[in-house]
């Protein structure tokens, strides 16, 4: 696994790079190594989990500033023996520190981490996402997919407590399992996380092994995703519970908080005949000259087949007709969209010997101007300018 000192490295960014540039370089080398695309090697699972670890960190901000000060766990996963900042509640915990009061905040709400009565409370798991790569067939059907997430699971050797099997983490004497310790500002009190334990109230004397003490290892969890008729590129579908596992807070009776969620973006790939637009969906369909001067009744394409569409004499380079109902399903079953098709006028580059008489000879017939109306007649004011 790589060294904290690598994590920019790893992204093959610089230190000062954006959340934008981290992002895209996570998203490039995820792609590379993915299980999925290199199944069996072993090494690109290594790899992915690393990149999936230094993304991990440098896209959270405050994991980022933590790691460029050289202080945090950096494995994923807020485990004992590491300070987790949502282990430590919002404006109403630091008011009831100042005051000295007992409970913190107003009750109800879902619990995210925090610190009531000076102790510290289990954290809600960090929130996971991934991308799935998908035909235009699977996006407008559904599908069931393979995914292959990284992600953080408790250490088998130590169950997630970050002690050697046979030990147990020890309250902390600093803060005497509190998590916080209070500095006097004369008539205020300050709580911070506790310096020695990191806002764990408790310390780790013999680490375990496997995990170094963190209580946690990388790891890919492999799922069957259930993708929805109708996505499209970029469609966020959110699986509740499949995030992060939550942190323990030993000082809070070894309760481990709720998972996070898992976000799953679709990419979806081009069809070679359609183009998505909304809802709906768009055919340039190719007519001959003939069939646009005389009209026919052509074949066209659908998601279920063909189907034959009448074009009327006449009709006009980049003319519209639509297939209503016809086009891919709306996400919350409100329907379908339409299939609209665009006629283009097939203009041939080149004419054999007998294509040219016959062109001339249509020339010869069809002999109005069709640029006339552009010009202005005799003795208006465009010819009034010239004159004058």
């Amino acid at each position: 696994m790589a060294d904290r000192s690598d994590y920019y490295k790893v992204l093959g960014v610089g230190k000062n790079a954006s959340e934008d540039e981290i992002k895209k370089a996570y998203r490039k080398l995820a792609r590379k190594y993915h299980p999925d695309r290199n199944a069996g090697d072993k090494a690109a699972e290594e790899r992915f989990k690393e990149v999936s670890q230094a993304h991990d960190v440098l896209s959270d901000p405050d994991k980022r500033k933590a790691y460029d000060r050289g202080t945090g766990p950096f494995g994923g996963f807020s485990a004992p023996g590491g300070f987790d900042p949502s282990a430590f509640g919002g404006v109403s915990d630091i008011l009831s520190n100042l005051f000295g009061g007992a409970g913190g905040g107003a009750s109800g709400g879902r619990s995210t981490g925090g610190v009531r009565g000076g102790r510290a409370r289990p954290a809600r798991g960090r929130d996971l996402e991934t991308e799935v790569s998908l035909s235009f067939d699977q996006a407008v059907n559904g599908a069931q997919v393979p995914l292959a997430v990284p992600t953080s699971q408790p250490c088998p050797t130590c169950h997630g407590s970050g002690a050697k099997p046979g030990t147990a983490p020890k309250v902390c004497p600093v803060c005497n399992g509190r998590g916080v310790e209070s500095q006097n500002e004369g008539i205020f009190s300050i709580s911070q996380p506790c310096s020695n334990c990191h806002g764990s109230g408790t310390v780790i004397e013999d680490p375990c092994p496997t995990c170094g003490g963190t209580g946690a290892q990388r790891s890919v969890r492999r799922l069957r995703v259930n993708i929805p008729a109708g996505v499209r590129e970029g469609s966020r579908i959110r699986l509740a519970g499949k995030g992060e596992p939550g942190a323990r807070a030993p000082s809070a009776g070894g309760d481990a908080g709720e998972p996070g969620d898992l976000y799953v973006i679709t990419r979806v790939v081009d069809s070679p005949v359609f183009k998505r637009v909304g809802d709906n969906l768009e055919v340039e369909v190719p007519l001959t000259i003939p069939e646009a001067i005389r009209g026919a009744v052509i074949e066209v394409p659908t998601l279920s087949g063909t189907k034959r569409l009448r074009v009327a004499p006449g009709t006009k380079h980049g003319t519209v007709q639509r297939l209503r109902g016809e086009g891919p399903p709306r996400l919350g079953g409100k329907g379908r969209g339409d299939i609209r098709y665009r006629f283009v006028i097939d203009v041939p580059a080149s004419l054999s010997p007998e294509q040219t008489e016959a062109v001339d000879k249509l020339s010869e017939v069809m002999n109005g101007d069709p640029r006339a109306k552009l010009f202005a007649p005799a003795g208006t004011a465009g010819a009034a300018q010239d004159a004058g």
